[in-house]
Order: C-alpha cells, then sequence, then structure tokens
C-alpha cells in the first residue's frame, strides 16, 4: 500500500530549491525503456539518457532485480569493511581492462578528484614536490569539485569561487604542438577525455592521443582518460582507449558505470595504486552495496558482443536519418561523434540556439540534450530499441521541420 504523497509540481521548484538548475517545464515520473511518462500521461522518447547515465534505458529489469535484491540483503557498511558487491564490480573492471586496481566512489567529479590526488601522490613520493603541475585541455569537463572546476577549461563554471588550485594549465584540445610546448619535468599528469562531451562532442584524433602517451612516457608524468562520459560502452568499445588503441595510466569512470545509480570508479595499475596507502583518501558511501550490485548488472549487460555491437549499428542508424535532417533543414552541418555519443553541429544561421531545439524536440515528444549553445547531443540507453530509434528521429524531424519553417 502506498502512503498518500502530497502533490508537487514545477512551480515548487522555484519555490523550494536552490536556483542553480533551469529544469523542464514537465516533470518526468516514470520510465520504461527509452520512453518516459510525465505528470499529465504525457510520453516521449528519451535521447537524453540521463545525460548519458541510463546505458540501459529506464527500469531495466537486470538493473531492478539486483537493486531490489541487494536492497533486501546489506546497504551500507563503510570502508571500515569490505563487501561482495565491491569486490565483484573491481573484479569486472579488471579483468576488462588494462586496470589492475579500483577505487570506487559516488560521481564522476570524485573519480577525477581522486585521480588528479594519485598523479600527485605518485609525483610528489618518487620525485618530489615541485613535480605537481597538471595539463587539461580548453573546454574540457571534469567535474564541479574545486579542483576539477579548476582543473576544466571552462572558466564560466571555475570563476567567483575564490583563488584556484594552482598548478594547473590549459591546451587547445586535438593540438599535439600545443601540448609538446607546455609539457615538462614538473608536469605529473595530462588529463584528456576521449570525446570532449559538454563542449561539443568533438573526438580525439588517434595520432593525438598516440602523441600525449608519448610525450608523458618521456616526462614521466602519468596520463589520465576522463571516460565519464565516454565509458561503459557509450562508444562501441566498453572504454574509448579501446576504441582508440592508447591505454592510459589512470582513467576514471562514473555516468554509465551504475546506469542510474550514482557511482564512480578511477581505475589504475597496482604501481601507481600503492601510493594511495591506508588513510591518504576515501570516501564514506563509496563501494556501497547497492551501487555496486547495480554496476555488476551493467556491465553483464553492456560488455558482450551483441551489446557492444548492437552499439555501432544503432550509430549508423542515428547518424544516417540526423544526416539527411540537417541537408534538408539546413539546421545543422555536421553529425559528429563515436557510437551512441552523437552531436550535431548547428550551422551558422542556428548557432547559439541549441536551447531552442530542445524545447522544439519536447514539444514534439523527444528529450534531446545539448553540448554547449552550438551543439545538440544525443546519448541515449545503448539498448534502444531501432523501433525506437526511428519514431524519436521522427517526432525530431518534425521538431526541425517547425522550427525551420517556422
Amino acid at each position: 500500500m502506498s502512503v498518500e504523497q502530497a502533490p508537487v509540481q514545477r512551480a515548487d521548484f522555484d519555490q523550494v530549491m536552490v536556483p542553480n538548475y533551469s529544469p523542464a517545464a514537465f516533470i518526468p515520473v516514470r520510465g520504461e525503456g527509452s520512453r518516459v511518462w510525465d505528470q499529465s500521461g504525457r510520453e516521449l522518447i528519451d535521447f537524453a539518457g540521463g545525460i548519458a547515465v541510463n546505458a540501459l534505458g529506464h527500469c531495466h529489469p537486470a538493473l531492478v532485480k539486483a537493486l531490489t535484491e541487494q536492497a533486501n540483503t546489506l546497504w551500507h557498511v563503510s570502508n571500515v569493511f569490505t563487501n561482495e558487491p565491491a569486490l565483484r564490480l573491481a573484479h569486472k573492471l579488471v579483468d576488462a581492462t588494462f586496470a589492475e586496481r579500483a577505487f570506487f566512489c559516488n560521481s564522476g567529479a570524485e573519480a577525477n578528484e581522486a585521480a588528479f590526488k594519485l598523479a600527485r601522490r605518485v609525483a610528489h613520493d618518487r620525485f618530489g614536490s615541485e613535480k605537481h603541475e597538471i595539463i587539461a585541455t580548453v573546454n574540457s569537463f571534469h567535474g564541479r569539485t574545486l579542483f576539477t572546476v579548476s582543473v576544466g577549461g571552462q572558466p564560466k563554471y571555475s570563476d567567483g569561487f575564490g583563488p584556484k588550485i594552482t598548478g594547473i594549465s590549459h591546451v587547445p584540445y586535438n593540438d599535439l604542438e600545443a601540448l609538446k610546448a607546455q609539457i615538462s619535468d614538473k608536469t605529473c599528469a595530462v588529463v584528456i577525455e576521449p570525446i570532449q562531451g559538454e563542449s561539443g562532442v568533438v573526438p580525439a584524433d588517434k595520432a593525438y592521443l598516440e602523441g600525449a602517451r608519448k610525450l608523458c612516457d618521456a616526462h614521466n608524468a602519468l596520463l589520465i582518460f576522463d571516460e565519464v562520459q565516454t565509458g561503459v560502452g557509450r562508444t562501441g568499445s566498453l572504454y574509448a582507449y579501446q576504441h582508440y588503441g592508447v591505454t592510459p595510466d589512470i582513467l576514471t569512470s562514473a555516468k554509465s558505470l551504475g546506469g542510474g545509480f550514482p557511482i564512480g570508479a578511477m581505475l589504475t595499475t597496482t604501481d601507481l595504486a600503492k601510493h594511495l596507502a591506508v588513510g591518504t583518501h576515501g570516501t564514506t558511501y563509496g563501494g556501497n552495496p547497492l551501487a555496486c550490485a547495480v554496476a555488476c548488472a551493467v556491465l553483464d549487460v553492456v560488455n558482450t558482443p551483441e551489446t557492444l555491437a548492437g552499439i555501432k549499428a544503432k550509430h549508423e542508424r542515428f547518424k544516417a536519418r540526423l544526416e539527411k535532417i540537417g541537408q534538408q533543414s539546413g539546421l545543422f552541418t555536421q553529425v559528429r561523434g563515436v557510437g551512441l555519443l552523437i552531436g550535431c553541429v548547428l550551422s551558422d544561421a542556428w548557432k547559439g540556439k541549441a536551447k531552442d531545439i530542445l524545447n522544439a524536440a519536447e514539444k514534439e515528444g523527444v528529450m534531446v540534450l545539448q553540448a554547449g549553445p552550438d551543439v545538440v547531443r544525443f546519448a541515449p540507453s545503448l539498448v534502444v530499441e531501432d523501433a525506437d530509434i526511428d519514431e524519436g528521429l521522427a517526432r525530431f524531424e518534425r521538431a526541425v521541420a517547425k522550427l525551420t519553417q517556422g
């Protein structure tokens, strides 16, 4: 029997929430697969995926089963004790990647925080305190904590919060010469998103990542790949580094890893991991049984040849239809991205208007994202059905037609 809940509506947000978000005018209340229903019972197709989080859509039976079984077993014991789901998840990640050790936390920002702290601690222990500089890329995004937002290359997110963390510099993305000019023996780490997500779905060139790997080796610096958005099947490989064939020293994962349940992970080698000795870093909830049980179930579904091959096929289905819509409407000039992280680059006439396209799409019953003001982003479920792709893109096409002929 459900307890009677007090009714709430969108207007309540403006009364009781901190105003750092500007959510849509409707409230989703139920989801199943790639479909969502709002308070009025209206159905929408979800190509936003909770910002590349809902890897298996909404209420996937395998995830519901994993969560409810674990919810009836053990929720939280803290890291004073280990737990079985955390150990199972660590084994799965180590078996599937370059990594030998895993650290679990609750978000992508926390995973990056751990990665940056590890990189500085390794350099400090091996070379001394002078070697602490971190190189990131312009327009990168690595999280919202003070450290991660300082490493991120978007000053609009880091300005106005007091003195920034020092020893961080930013070079243009995909520019190997700029990285070569900046790196030195004081560099402890180079941080790269294999595909820049928030700033426009910009894939790295293979040669750029290969060059970054060589430069890091030459300067005893660690190569960190932020795979918070690209990880766990999003590109059609389990992790994007495997798609490119370039192995980092440290990899961060979150978003899709929990399929909607909050979890983050930092993956690395035994040799580097030993520098985070007992007491050097921690998190109360990190690696809790609920999150780890769900993440195990996500990996069991995603990390199969069928699912990964399906992601590549679905990419082609999206891309072909989107390119046709772009050509017919003149709304966007390019469709880029890998797997099911896709960006439509707006034409000059529509630059800065990504939000208008989101709103128009929502009116036609399809949820999409933006990646900056000039790119419409798609990050749907990795198992989105072809019928949902076709219907969702038909709705998107109607929205585009209304906008451009409006």
